[in-house]
């Protein structure tokens, strides 16, 4: 037995692996047999006969007989490799270290720090950085410090190298909270950790400069936003969230701007508590969401 318990809290497992009979019985027979306590399961399969499956399970610990590290060790050797599981565990009472990157729109910014402070978003927020110096007030309103790191023409690459200083082991995920640069593929391979976009759902028909006032010339009557994991290619990692609002001839720039931010703010705020909650998992390039 351990040394150390692991202590009065949920625990959330993450796995995927090639479907067969018996991979439910396993896991759950598992927790069963070292004291966890099953309060949620969800699953899923792209085919029973030789696809792949998905399951997400949420158990107790109070009773645990084994310490954090060990249950995972233990997992892996009893179930996880005979398997072919890719698994993951993690702790409610452990939050992820979230960093945000923004420009100078300031609305999915203060949403997140918002829902942070009260506690609708399970994060320890260790840093905003910002390629303009503008939302420093609204960073130190929250206690957040604040790191400025400019792209001049020309820098990308000095200010992708001081962000990756600022990020380095110190957080879990970064969220791009309408940060308006282009990471490059290197920035992407060094960082180590989930990134989370989001913007708006015109691309690829609208896409550059005041991409409302050309959807409001074409009449469009739907505006939305997206959510999604960061990939190289740009705008088209694997979406975790999506939403509409319904507009009309009657809506010009102003409103579907400001119906857009909305709809921004609240996909993004979405989209960061699923990952934070441990509900998605990625497979050829799409999300399964749990």
């Amino acid at each position: 037995m351990s040394a150390t318990p692991a202590g009065g809290t949920s625990a959330r497992l993450l796995i995927s692996c090639p479907d067969r009979p018996g991979i439910v019985a396993a896991v759950s027979g598992f927790l069963f047999a070292h004291g966890a306590n099953i309060v949620s399961s969800d699953q899923h399969s792209l085919d029973p006969e030789g696809g792949r499956f998905f399951m997400r399970m949420e158990f107790t610990t109070e009773a645990l007989d084994l310490g954090r590290d060990e249950l995972g060790r233990e997992f892996a050797r009893e179930v996880g490799d005979g398997l072919e599981m890719d698994w993951r565990l993690s702790y409610a009472d452990e939050p992820k270290r979230m960093a945000v990157l923004v420009s100078r729109e300031e609305h999915c910014l203060l949403d997140l720090l918002w829902r942070n402070r009260r506690g609708e978003l399970d994060a320890q927020v260790e840093l905003i950085a910002s390629n303009h110096p503008d939302l420093e007030p609204d960073a130190a309103a929250f206690g957040i410090p604040y790191h400025h790191v400019p792209v001049p023409p020309g820098g990308k690459p000095e200010a992708e190298s001081a962000l990756l200083e600022l990020l380095e082991g110190r957080v879990d995920v970064v969220v791009l909270a309408r940060y308006m640069q282009i990471l490059t593929g290197a920035f992407l391979d060094r960082v180590g950790v989930p990134l989370i976009n989001i913007h708006h759902s015109f691309l690829p028909a609208f896409a550059g400069a005041d991409p409302y006032r050309q959807a409001e010339r074409r009449g469009v009557k739907i505006i939305g936003a997206t959510a999604h994991y960061v990939t190289e290619e740009l705008d088209a990692g694997p979406i975790i969230h999506q939403d509409v609002a319904r507009v009309s001839h009657r809506d010009g720039v102003p409103e579907l701007e400001r119906l857009g931010a909305d709809i921004e703010r609240a996909v993004l705020a979405r989209a960061v508590k699923l990952h934070l909650d441990d509900r998605l998992l990625v497979h050829e390039g799409k999300t399964v969401v749990f």
